[in-house]
């Protein structure tokens, strides 16, 4: 049986409160595609010259994301292409850059960690896919981070114990309930901008 599936929205409004507020530093990403960190020269390898950058997509466009809750049950969830670029939007619009925190916990910010570059997957305004990351769909999120934070770095980085991003805000949700190949159409007509 298939899940049901709600496509997650924010509204133009910038007083409403929907959006992505903040970008955690996660042990394993939602999204289940994991970062690089990249040293001087080398990915994953350290060196005395370190340049703590981690780099990876933040919310991927038409996936779907397994979610489960008292309220809806097991269900999934997905950002779409346009929905992505507002959320991109009024991230940047609302300055939250520098708000990162450590598994989603409010209370562990993660101070010395902040965006240094953002994109949104546009081919036809010469946006491409980073390498190593060419299965992004268009209309996905990808960023960089700069890690200052000796701690943060060598504990949860280097080691490994964090893999990626996850993104947390709030959003409205609409139910649909496509099946795959039908949201393959659906991005197809929008990159040929039919639609």
């Amino acid at each position: 049986m298939e899940l049901p599936l709600y496509k997650l929205v924010i509204s133009d409004d910038d007083t409403d409160g929907t959006g992505v507020t903040a970008v955690a530093l996660v042990d394993q990403p939602a999204i289940q595609m994991n970062w690089m960190a990249f040293t001087k020269q080398q990915v994953f390898k350290a060196t005395n010259e370190e340049k703590r950058i981690i780099s990876g997509p933040l919310m991927v466009a038409d996936q779907k994301i397994y979610r489960r809750d008292d309220q809806l049950g097991e269900y999934n969830v997905m950002f779409d292409a346009p929905t992505i670029m507002k959320i991109v939007q009024k991230y940047f619009r609302h300055g939250n850059t520098n708000e990162v925190n450590l598994m989603h916990n409010e209370n562990q910010k993660a101070g010395g960690v902040y965006m240094i570059e953002s994109f949104v997957i546009d081919k036809q305004r010469g946006i491409q896919t980073p390498k190593g990351f060419e299965t992004l769909s268009e209309g996905s999120w990808f960023g960089s981070f700069k890690v200052d934070n000796d701690e943060i770095w060598n504990e949860f980085i280097k080691t490994g114990t964090f893999k990626g991003f996850s993104v947390e805000g709030f959003f409205n949700n609409l139910e649909v309930n496509f099946s795959d190949s039908e949201i393959g159409i659906i991005r197809n007509l929008i990159q040929n901008g039919t639609i």
